[in-house]
């Protein structure tokens, strides 16, 4: 969830910004997939030291979340300051991370009766369909309607990454949310994420230039990849009983 504070700082440069990068999203996609698929080969590694060494994977993982959060924030700002060739290695590591903490979601999802594999690729096909549907969407918002928009997901967003640290917290100490409420908070993450990335086609081309690429392939990556979790996280809810 460090989406919270990207996506802040790009309301506040929208709201005094016209469209300064027409292309930037266009620039952009390039980064964004190779992050999702470094992202894939996190999310290998992870299953596979779950699967050979599983009480490994725990003390790794809370390792993994430590460092993701914290380089987050180091890469996020060495991206704005247009320092390629060091914010590149530092976006691969994080993508990377990224994947190995979702490993875990991954394989509680190939263990949950009808979810699986296709589960798995339901959820991926999910971003796509709504990564199509928002560039529409998103590209044609009059200013009015796009600031709106953003104020009301923010707020949305911020509301459920508190809701998701409180679920963190409980779940370190082995209490679990109730199906029909992780039901309900995996819905609402579904659908903010799917307005984010709407948001996105709106407030990115008015907060970076053309050549400001890597600050908004990163606010891209974390929508889909937030998106592909709480979509996930819906199926799973949906086909577990408590």
């Amino acid at each position: 969830m460090s989406s919270t504070s990207n996506f802040r700082n790009a309301i506040r440069e929208a709201r005094t910004h016209a469209l300064v990068g027409p292309n930037v999203i266009a620039n952009a996609l390039p980064y964004v997939g190779g992050g999702l698929m470094l992202t894939a080969v996190g999310i290998y590694g992870g299953l596979s030291i779950i699967r050979a060494n599983p009480q490994l994977f725990f003390p790794t993982f809370i390792g993994a979340v430590i460092l993701e959060l914290v380089l987050f924030f180091v890469a996020q700002n060495v991206a704005q300051k247009g320092n390629k060739k060091v914010a590149l290695p530092l976006l691969a590591t994080y993508s990377l991370l990224s994947g190995y903490t979702l490993s875990g979601l991954v394989y509680v999802a190939l263990r949950t009766p009808n979810v699986g594999i296709p589960g798995i690729g339901f959820a991926a096909l999910g971003c796509g369909v709504t990564f199509i549907a928002a560039r529409q969407i998103g590209s044609n918002l009059s200013d009015q309607d796009g600031m709106a928009l953003t104020k009301t997901v923010s707020l949305g967003v911020i509301a459920l990454v508190v809701v998701c640290l409180i679920q963190f917290v409980f779940a370190l100490f082995g209490v679990y949310t109730p199906t029909w409420l992780e039901i309900a908070v995996s819905g609402l993450g579904v659908f903010l994420f799917a307005g984010v990335s709407v948001v996105d086609f709106y407030i990115l081309p008015r907060t970076y230039r053309d050549d400001q690429y890597l600050p908004a392939a990163l606010s891209m990556y974390l929508t889909y990849i937030n998106l592909f979790i709480f979509i996930l996280r819906l199926l799973i809810a949906i086909n577990s009983r408590d």
